[in-house]
């Protein structure tokens, strides 16, 4: 089991630098991750 197996996560600024780093960690880990940015098209490539 993931550390973060269903928990929720809300990344801000999460289409690059650290906070893409900290997004897709919490993926990995089994977190539900939300993304929020200011660029929607870096948003909607991680669908």
């Amino acid at each position: 089991m993931n550390k973060l197996e269903g928990k929720t996560a809300l990344i801000t600024g999460g289409t690059s630098g650290i906070g893409l780093a900290t997004a897709r960690a919490f993926a990995n880990e089994g977190a539900y991750t939300f993304i929020t940015g200011r660029r929607e098209t870096e948003c909607d490539r991680f669908g």
